[in-house]
């Protein structure tokens, strides 16, 4: 796979559509990190097929490619160089809800606004985050909602305990699924806040599971730390389940460890579909066999979405924006990888699901259907 142009500092934007031959599309997020990488792979396979068969209005697409790192304070300062960029008419990031809200104050700011779209971001919050915001993944408030009641009507849970990263995506996840657990029957006995790469989870891990006595864990918060989590939950208690939000996404890769984890997702790749057939297909050509996550399938659909709106309306910032906030109202909805996408008045998509999933042998597959 080929990369037309990536540009890691802001001294190097000019390079990138200088000549006006290429039009310019930002990407945004921790690619240094594994949650990052299906993001990466899957716009770059977007762009060379849009490329492939011609770019759009006769002109190649290219990606201008920023790690944030997943810091908010990083996530700023992308957004900036990328806002700065005037070859850039839109963003296809960032991934996580705390970035992307840090991002949408300069997004959303200045002469020139500049849509930026993300694959993952979840938390509530990126609703009202201006009208140049928005995501193609469904909100906290329906992962909450599915795990609390996969856990008490699948999994026949009546105490649970929730460990949530303490930032905006795990204290929604948290605040959703515990009021729709309590509306079902269930109690969360406790909630256990915990701050990216805490040192020793197993002080946390015994109380649950020794004095609180629950019968299932909810987890809202990223892989690195959740995997940690996973090992002090299993030494405790080996047979408790464990549901866990989208942010656990590549927990599958522990193996063992994480057999048997059930994970709300926007999108699973063992799908029905024949476009989640022939993206997985396509992306296991492109990276040696490897399987992309929801977080791949919706850069992917991104990249697609947005070389529709420019073949529409042109590489303009204001105008994208605009066909995009029409998208299944003034335009027809765009059928994608991750399904129907529509957006709603907040830049929020309207009535995609979520799917639970669960580790088996390595690998995220329907839950319903294992």
């Amino acid at each position: 796979m080929r990369l037309l142009c990536v540009v890691v500092a802001a001294a190097a934007f000019a390079a990138c559509g200088r000549d006006g031959s290429s039009i310019a599309l930002g990407l945004a997020g921790p690619f240094s990190q594994a949650r990052g990488v299906a993001m990466e792979r899957a716009a770059r396979l977007a762009v060379d097929e849009i490329n492939a068969r011609g770019g759009v209005r006769g002109r190649p697409l290219a990606l201008v490619i920023v790690d944030d790192s997943a810091r908010p304070e990083r996530a700023l300062r992308a957004a900036q160089e990328l806002y700065g960029n005037r070859a850039t008419v839109a963003v296809i990031g960032h991934l996580t809800s705390s970035t992307t809200l840090a991002a949408s104050a300069v997004y959303n700011g200045g002469t020139t606004p500049l849509v930026a779209i993300s694959p993952s971001a979840s938390a509530p919050e990126i609703g009202t985050a201006g009208p140049y915001t928005f995501r193609i993944c469904p909100s906290d408030e329906i992962h909450g909602v599915q795990l609390a009641l996969w856990a008490r009507r699948q999994l026949g849970a009546t105490r649970a305990a929730v460990f949530y990263e303490n930032e905006e995506y795990g204290r929604g996840v948290r605040a959703t699924f515990a009021a729709q657990f309590d509306g079902v029957g269930g109690v969360v006995v406790e909630s256990y806040p915990y701050v990216h790469d805490t040192p020793d989870f197993e002080p946390f891990a015994a109380h649950a599971m020794r004095v609180a006595q629950v019968d299932v864990v909810m987890v809202a918060g990223a892989r690195g730390d959740g995997e940690r989590l996973l090992e002090a939950l299993r030494r405790e208690s080996p047979t408790t389940p464990v549901v866990a939000s989208d942010g656990m996404a590549g927990v599958e890769a522990a193996r063992d460890l994480a057999e048997g984890v059930y994970v709300s997702t926007a999108w699973l790749p063992d799908g029905t579909s024949e476009e989640t057939r022939r993206f997985v297909d396509a992306y296991r050509r492109a990276w040696g066999g490897e399987v992309p996550d929801h977080r791949g399938a919706g850069a992917y659909d991104i990249v697609h979405l947005l070389a529709r709106a420019i073949e529409a309306v042109g590489p303009n910032r204001e105008r994208i924006r605009t066909y995009l906030a029409g998208v299944g109202q003034q335009s027809p909805a765009f059928d994608g990888v991750t399904g129907r996408t529509a957006f709603d008045e907040h830049g929020d998509v309207i009535g995609k699901p979520v799917a639970i999933g669960v580790v088996s042998s390595g690998r995220l597959v329907s839950a319903d259907g294992r």
